[in-house]
């Protein structure tokens, strides 16, 4: 019995780098947990391309699977088998946050999820309505601080990045504010044009079309670890003061249970694929930087976030259901 499990494993082991070799297999599908022109939707199919230029006996075919934050999408990439043949895109929200903000998850992010990559990383803004009259980010928490309560910010849904990113800082610089909820980005973003709300921490690709001299709207700072390469003037919320990183990062998924080799070669040509010329071209043109990391350091990545967030979604008591 014990050679015929030595074979068995000699075998299983022998088989595992050939499954690698073999990937892609003749059709693959990128799940994306959002709808058709969202920034996973794009990147996804920047992704889908380059592949399809490499592998051109391959099909890749991206399907979107929006609802619930971003979990159905990101479920059916769970429970797909763990054979190459199902990847996804998806972000903080389905892989790390979302575990804090809803009572329970159709799946589990730590078991049922396989990290491949990393794929981008997108600064937000923190953009106020010129009416306010501040210039920084210290005006503006010695405004808030002044008047408390007296203020609102939008974001793009409770419980989003954009949602507890504005938390952080109300949280971290001993502010109060109140909280007004929109259907994306562009709402959001014409409450603060219209002055419905006074602020909000958007991804900064929908802010920036607005901003001018002497226009309706300010960014006064970025919300990411480190200035934005296509922001460099603007300072980050850390250097202004306030403790708050909100990276709106996206990353490349596989069935947990994926083996290790298939997942390394899957890793190898997204990596390759997110970091050719031709797609850091396009990705700048929505301000997103490519990163193309380790399933490793992905993880932590995504631990890290969890992490971040657990205490400001316990502080101000956010919760989806």
């Amino acid at each position: 019995m014990r050679k015929l499990a030595f074979a068995l494993a000699a075998i299983l082991f022998a088989l595992a780098p050939a499954a690698a070799q073999d990937w892609p297999p003749k059709s693959v599908k990128i799940f994306v947990p959002f709808g058709p022109g969202s920034t996973p939707d794009i990147v996804a199919r920047l992704i889908a391309d380059q592949l399809k230029a490499k592998y051109p006996d391959s099909v890749f075919v991206v399907e979107n699977k929006p609802g619930a934050s971003g979990n159905t999408g990101t479920d059916a990439v769970a429970k797909a088998a763990p054979d190459g043949a199902t990847i996804g895109v998806s972000i903080g929200g389905p892989l790390a946050i979302n575990t804090l903000l809803f009572s329970s998850l159709p799946y589990d992010p730590a078991r049922d999820i396989a990290p491949v990559t990393q794929l981008v990383t997108m600064p937000s803004a923190l953009v106020v309505n010129a009416s306010l009259g501040v210039n920084s980010v210290a005006e503006l928490i010695a405004l808030l601080k002044k008047e408390p309560g007296k203020y609102n910010f939008g974001s793009i849904g409770n419980g989003s990045l954009s949602h507890l990113a504005m938390e952080g800082v109300a949280l971290k610089s001993g502010t109060k504010l109140v909280h007004v909820p929109y259907q994306g980005s562009p709402a959001a973003m014409t409450a603060i044009l219209r002055n419905d709300v006074q602020m909000g921490v958007l991804p900064a690709i929908s802010v920036t079309p607005h901003v001018k001299p002497d226009g309706p709207v300010k960014i006064l700072a970025v919300s990411l670890p480190r200035r934005s390469a296509y922001l460099p003037d603007i300072p980050t919320l850390k250097e202004s003061g306030v403790d708050v990183e909100a990276d709106t990062w996206m990353g490349l998924i596989a069935p947990g249970g994926t083996p290790p080799a298939l997942l390394d070669k899957i890793n190898k040509d997204i990596v390759e694929a997110i970091k050719s010329p031709a797609v850091k071209e396009k990705l700048a043109t929505q301000y997103m930087e490519p990163v193309g990391n380790t399933p490793a350091q992905f993880r932590a990545v995504i631990e890290a976030e969890k992490a971040r967030w657990a205490p400001i979604v316990k502080d101000a008591g956010v919760k989806v259901n």
